[in-house]
């Protein structure tokens, strides 16, 4: 291919730096929103996603982890009796109150557990160890969460729910999606801080044996136990992710704001290799006079729109890497996985290309004879 597509999309700086300026926008952009979306996706159900339980035992009509209803713990021990169970442990997620030293309340989800057995524990710890739960009054809570909540460093005191709480440690990224941050804590005292009463729990977690088949235990906890619902641990987590992302809306907005950056995009690339093709239409007339096939012009357009597609995907996978890095230290995370970076070279060559095609039917009305008229 002569380098006829080069020149013509470096002949005008200016147009070039629009052109690009639009792509960069549109790959930010849905990078951004994709990645919030992710982001969201996975911060909706991280506490059941790391939680190690293959079940979740749960009362029925539980729609997703955050809206537990409490029942009898006695079915616990009905639980560990089911033929594959090797660990069932009982453990509370709650919505209460924190209670900032300057008297402002807070809402936060209290995460009750076990601190003996590796299930719901929590994780990426930055400070502390999960055995200082076993201290008086002792919470472990999200670094993020310190302005929010008033922590300034382990050792302090507050107050959930009337109850007094210690911070005696800290773990980094565990975001929730909702405002309220998860505060860790033993399972006797979170009965406390979301005033559940002593002889309840909001579910039990279970590990089955090495070679059995989960599809047969949770089969036979439905059988065993009454008044309760069992899901896998990947079909829960599902459960929640669609709730918090569709059901509420928060995910189709995410998307929809995507689609506009791709619209936004799409708009402006094809506005100016239009541009582009209509100064150069003189040049074009005078190829296909010349005999050159609509084939070739047409290569040349398309060839215009790659390059464009190529250094704008560039330039914009590089503002958004350090959008995704600044996003790591705030509430909502942006994830960047690489499959969705590569997925965006493709769209963002599809969204010029695509493009591309309106100065095409241009092309394809051109009458060669325009170049011998006045």
């Amino acid at each position: 291919m002569p380098p006829l597509a080069r020149r013509n999309l470096f002949h005008d700086k200016i147009r070039l730096t629009v052109t690009l300026t639009g792509i960069v926008f549109a790959v930010v952009l849905i990078v951004v929103e994709l990645g919030l979306f992710v982001g969201f996706t996975q911060t909706t159900s991280n506490l059941i996603d790391h939680s190690g339980a293959d079940l979740w035992v749960t009362s029925r009509h539980v729609p997703y982890v955050e809206l537990g209803v409490p029942f009898s713990e006695r079915k616990l021990y009905q639980v560990r009796a089911v033929p594959g169970v090797a660990v069932a442990e009982k453990i509370i997620v709650r919505w209460t109150d924190w209670k900032r030293p300057d008297g402002r309340q807070e809402s936060v989800q209290i995460v009750g557990l076990n601190p003996d057995v590796d299930l719901a524990r929590p994780w990426n710890l930055v400070q502390g160890d999960v055995e200082d739960l076993k201290k008086p009054d002792a919470v472990i809570l999200d670094d993020i969460y310190k302005d929010k909540l008033g922590v300034s460093g382990a050792g302090e005191l507050f107050e959930i729910r009337g109850h007094r709480a210690r911070v005696v440690g800290f773990t980094h990224g565990i975001r929730s999606f909702t405002t309220s941050p998860y505060v860790f804590t033993t399972f006797k005292r979170a009965q406390d801080y979301a005033t559940i009463a002593g002889d309840q729990t909001v579910f039990i977690l279970v590990k089955t044996s090495p070679g059995a088949d989960v599809g047969q235990v949770r089969q036979g906890i439905l059988d065993h136990v009454k008044d309760v619902e069992v899901f896998a641990g990947a079909e829960f987590s599902r459960m929640t992710q669609f709730y918090w992302m569709f059901t509420t809306g928060a995910g189709v907005a995410v998307l929809l704001a995507a689609v506009l950056g791709l619209v936004v995009g799409f708009v402006v690339v094809a506005q100016t290799i239009y541009a582009t093709t209509m100064d150069h239409l003189k040049e074009y007339g005078t190829l296909k006079a010349m005999g050159a096939a609509n084939s070739y012009v047409y290569r040349v357009i398309i060839k215009q729109a790659a390059m464009s597609a190529v250094m704008g995907y560039v330039l914009g996978m590089l503002v958004s890497a350090l959008v995704v890095h600044a996003s790591q230290e705030g509430g909502a995370a942006i994830l960047l996985p690489w499959p969705m970076a590569v997925g965006m070279f493709f769209l963002t060559m599809a969204m010029c290309i695509g493009a591309a095609l309106v100065s095409i039917t241009k092309i394809t009305q051109l009458d060669p004879a325009m170049v011998f008229k006045g």
